[in-house]
């Protein structure tokens, strides 16, 4: 290995999202005004399913997490690139850039996982509403939360460390607008290789797995759909799973869509745009899908309008 020019870099030079810059304001108002909008849903459908006690259910549980996930995913990014969009050069500092990696693998991995338990939870709720409330008890829900949790920080820890203790060589200039694991990787000298085969190896895992899980739900709950004889029963089912189904078409789709292209089509601007995608549309879209679609969220936000103060009651 080459190992002359080792430097460990005080900062790294962050590349924009497009090199034009008559498009740096521009981008910077779409940016901020979608961001504002992720805050807002995410930090509104915190506040609602605490304070409201109907919303104290397993799915708003889940949903709580899932916006507070969403919440710190496009936190971590976006603030920092939307300076980044105003100031002449976009630097980031070596500790800076080793903290939003980590931050960036947790949110990211959790996500992943947590949909698949709030796919378990639809699968309860439809194939076993009797004892609905007897299986998903206050403890497997946290459980349910909790093991994502503890193994995203695990790997983000692992992962991250393992890039930051290696020796950088060459460039400081990461081609990418957020320090991205693959992409800082490809400015190592040592264990680069090491690294890469092990970020895939985990990607396809957790890709694997959560979809195995969500895929193996969604076979039961449709199964169980068809059995039904009521039509109205039917279409009761469909609404109680439609927002999760549609939040985790968007967002499998846009990993798969990343992960799964050839080599050949694999363009950088595509894998910049999903990542995008990915890190602030759908945290934007999120809390989005679960009020538009949902009458018991719509009621609590008339509630809390109304009459603040009967929100707890």
């Amino acid at each position: 290995m080459g190992h002359q020019n080792q430097t460990v870099p005080t900062e790294f030079i962050l590349m924009d999202l497009e090199n034009q810059p008559e498009l740096q304001l521009p981008l910077f108002g779409v940016f901020l005004v979608i961001y504002l909008l992720t805050v807002l849903g995410n930090l509104g459908m915190i506040i609602l399913t605490k304070l409201d006690s109907h919303l104290h259910t397993p799915m708003y549980f889940f949903i709580r997490h899932l916006a507070f996930i969403d919440l710190g995913n496009s936190t971590v990014i976006y603030p920092k690139m939307m300076v980044n969009f105003v100031v002449d050069q976009n630097t980031i500092s070596y500790c800076a850039c080793a903290t939003q990696m980590a931050f960036f693998l947790f949110f990211i991995i959790s996500e992943i996982f947590l949909l698949s338990s709030m796919a378990y939870d639809r699968y309860v709720a439809i194939c076993n509403p009797l004892l609905y409330n007897v299986i998903m008890s206050q403890r497997l829900c946290l459980v349910l939360v909790g093991i994502p949790y503890i193994y995203s920080t695990f790997q983000a820890i692992m992962i991250t460390s393992k890039i930051f203790v290696s020796n950088f060589c060459g460039s400081n200039i990461i081609s990418y607008f957020y320090c991205e694991n693959a992409t800082v990787v490809t400015m190592l000298c040592t264990n680069a290789r090491e690294i890469e085969l092990l970020i895939i190896l985990f990607s396809a895992l957790n890709l694997i797995s959560s979809l195995t899980v969500v895929l193996v739900s969604y076979v039961m709950i449709l199964l169980a759909i068809f059995q039904m004889q009521s039509a109205e029963g039917k279409k009761k089912a469909f609404s109680t799973c439609a927002s999760h189904l549609t939040v985790v078409v968007v967002f499998y789709g846009t990993l798969l869509f990343m992960y799964l292209q050839p080599k050949s089509a694999h363009s950088f601007n595509t894998d910049k745009t999903a990542s995008v995608f990915y890190t602030l549309v759908v945290p934007m879209l999120n809390p989005l899908i679960y009020s538009f679609r949902n009458k018991d969220v719509k009621n609590a936000i008339r509630r809390m309008f109304q009459n603040p103060c009967k929100l707890c009651v």
